[in-house]
Parts: structure tokens; C-alpha cells; sequence
């Protein structure tokens, strides 16, 4: 019974260290999507904070800013999206597709 016990505590340690890993990882990695035909293209982080945002110059109209915000948060949208998509592949790679112990949680 000891012997499981300290082998399950030994999985369970690895597997933080394995997520501490991840989380660099996720903070390097940068996904880019566009919205509007190119327009728009914005850049989050592997946890899905804003990286940076490109806007087309022949989008701009004056007349028109509400189809411009939308476009900007259409792809700020889809670019947390195709993060969120990976951060969950990778997860899955360490986990085996279980839930994250109480404690485990990634910081987003």
C-alpha cells in the first residue's frame, strides 16, 4: 500500500512539473488570426493574453468604426480560440485526457 501511495505521489509530482513546463511553453508560443479577409489580424499568447493587433489601413472608415471593432474582436475571438485549442491538446498529452487534480490548474 506504501509503495502505491508513494509511486501515485511521484506521478502526481511529475505531472506539476510537466504543466510548470507547459506553462512556459504556452507564454512562448503565439497564434495569429485574421478576421475580415486579412483585415484585422490579432496575436495572443499561448495563455491567451493580447499580443498584438494589425489592422489594414484600407479598413479604416471613419463613417464606419462599429464594422472595424467588430472585425478587431472577431479576431482577438479567434486567436484565444486556436490557443485555447492547443493549451487543451497539450493538457490532454499530459493528463491522458483526465481532469487536473484541485491545486494542478493552470494559471488562466
Amino acid at each position: 500500500m506504501m509503495r502505491n501511495m508513494a509511486g501515485m505521489v511521484k506521478k502526481v509530482q511529475d505531472m506539476q512539473a510537466r504543466l510548470e513546463t507547459l506553462q512556459t511553453e504556452l507564454d512562448s508560443l503565439h497564434f495569429s488570426v485574421s478576421a475580415g479577409n486579412g483585415y484585422v489580424t490579432a496575436t495572443v499568447t499561448g495563455s491567451g493574453a493580447l499580443h498584438a493587433i494589425k489592422i489594414d489601413p484600407r479598413v479604416i472608415d471613419q463613417d464606419d468604426a462599429e464594422m472595424l471593432e467588430d472585425l478587431i474582436c472577431l479576431a482577438i475571438r479567434n486567436a484565444q480560440a486556436a490557443a485555447s485549442a492547443e493549451k487543451a491538446r497539450l493538457l490532454k498529452d499530459i493528463t491522458g485526457g483526465l481532469p487536473l487534480l484541485p491545486g494542478m490548474n493552470l494559471p488562466f
